[in-house]
């Protein structure tokens, strides 16, 4: 059994690298089943799509509380510790709680094991979260976040409240399927009978996939742009300003201050979802607390600015649609003389595609390699980026430096005051590098 934090969290990681990925519900719902059904306790807003559930939940975790109610939030993965998935009013599960709930789930999974096989790092994770909400928090909501897809993602054991789709982009191709349409029928799968849906879904043939869906199952879906719409007013670094159109309410003069046209999408979202709240479930929320919970709402790793001396921006874009949004970001909200991208990325991903919404606008691209055992070979990335410039005959400078730590460090040398260093790609390469960007001091790095 584990003594301490490290132990535990060592184990569910390990888990990672010796079972990888096992899409499924059997083995989740049988250990729900031996755990008492403890989800069926708790009411849920599942959240999923392929970029921006994070940013999402970050919204409504943070509207749910300025209504006075007590939030349970799931997401993954972490940029600093294990702990940040799991909170609860904003604060991390705790070390020992984890430990204590590491204990318990092993024990089961060691049971279940000859029969359902090894259950993976994420069954772990969410079994800890809703051992963890339905049994020591009691929170009035959880926002649950799924890992990958939806229809047969761990997650998926819960009857929600509202599901949210943000979009529907080509990610996880491997697992969930090379076209739109396989990608969508994946994430619809969080639709339940009955229950409303949320959306931003913009492509057509995905979004006819969470109709026909929405219909079968007799949900009431809102999409973006239909039942629901914003209108951006002011743009500036730091801060956007819109106004929301709703079916049951508008709101004008919305300030978030997480950067890029995304963000309003993500966060025009969350405010349709906390109507559908209202409306269907007597959510009571005063509109000056949405307008203070939406301005100060952030989420680490999302077009975040970590250091001024030299300019070091972190964005946890890692496939084509996120590339493209950073991409816009980066043209519309930033300014600077040269653009230096460090970029890190894991396989499975399609990096040609991602690097064509970003190179035309990089003067350097560094290429590394995340410490994660699926890292594309920097060799990889710079073979893909350059081919892409003797198409262009653009006169990018292409560098690859396997070594991270080693990668940041020749981003630095040499740049201006007026440049921008862009750290961006595979969530676990960002985790590292914010990490590390965050604890150099003047005196020793010279960040």
């Amino acid at each position: 059994m584990f003594r301490t934090y490290e132990e535990a969290v060592e184990w569910i990681t390990r888990l990672m690298l010796q079972k990888g990925i096992k899409p499924g519900l059997v083995r989740m719902e049988a250990l729900m089943e031996r755990l008492g059904h403890p989800h069926r306790r708790l009411k849920f807003i599942h959240v999923a799509g392929t970029n921006g559930k994070g940013s999402t939940c970050a919204f409504l975790g943070s509207l749910c509380r300025a209504a006075g109610y007590d939030i349970g939030v799931f997401t993954s993965p972490f940029l600093e510790k294990y702990t940040n998935r799991i909170q609860y009013n904003g604060e991390d599960i705790p070390e020992e709680t984890v430990v204590d709930l590491a204990n318990r789930v092993k024990r089961l999974a060691d049971e279940m094991e000859a029969e359902f096989g090894a259950l993976t790092m994420f069954e772990i994770s969410t079994a800890i979260a809703i051992l963890y909400f339905a049994e020591i928090c009691y929170p009035d909501f959880v926002v649950w976040e799924t890992g990958i897809g939806g229809r047969l993602d761990s997650t998926n054991v819960v009857v929600p409240l509202v599901s949210v789709i943000t979009n529907v982009g080509y990610d996880h191709t491997d697992v969930l399927g090379e076209h739109i349409t396989d990608i969508a029928r994946e994430k619809a799968g969080i639709i339940k009978s009955g229950v409303p849906v949320v959306t931003a879904v913009g492509d057509p043939d995905a979004l006819q996939i969470l109709r026909e869906t929405a219909a079968a199952k007799k949900s009431t879906l809102y999409v973006l742009g239909e039942q629901f719409r914003y209108e951006t007013r002011e743009v500036k670094q730091g801060s956007q300003t819109f106004d929301f159109h709703g079916p049951f309410r508008s709101m004008t003069g919305v300030t978030i201050t997480m950067d890029g046209a995304h963000q309003q999408a993500n966060a025009a979202v969350a405010l349709m979802t906390i109507e559908v709240l209202r409306q269907y479930y007597a959510f009571i929320i005063e509109e000056e607390d949405l307008y203070a919970a939406a301005r100060r709402t952030a989420w680490k790793g999302r077009l975040e600015m970590v250091s001024q001396s030299p300019r070091i921006l972190l964005d946890g874009a890692h496939n084509p649609d996120g590339a493209k949004a950073l991409a816009e970001a980066l043209k519309s909200v930033y300014s600077y003389r040269k653009l230096h991208f460090v970029l890190g990325m894991v396989r499975n991903k399609n990096h040609r595609e991602y690097l064509r919404h970003i190179l035309p606008i990089v003067d350097t691209l560094i290429v590394t390699e995340p410490q994660f055992f699926k890292k594309a070979a920097a060799t990889e990335l710079a073979e893909a980026a350059g081919e892409w410039k003797r198409e262009s005959n653009a006169p990018l400078e292409i560098v690859i430096e396997p070594d991270w730590k080693e990668a940041l460090e020749r981003a630095k040398a040499g740049v201006a005051s007026d440049d921008l260093i862009v750290v961006t790609g595979s969530l676990y390469f960002l985790s590292d590098a914010r990490s590390w960007i965050l604890n150099q001091t003047d005196s020793e790095k010279g960040w």
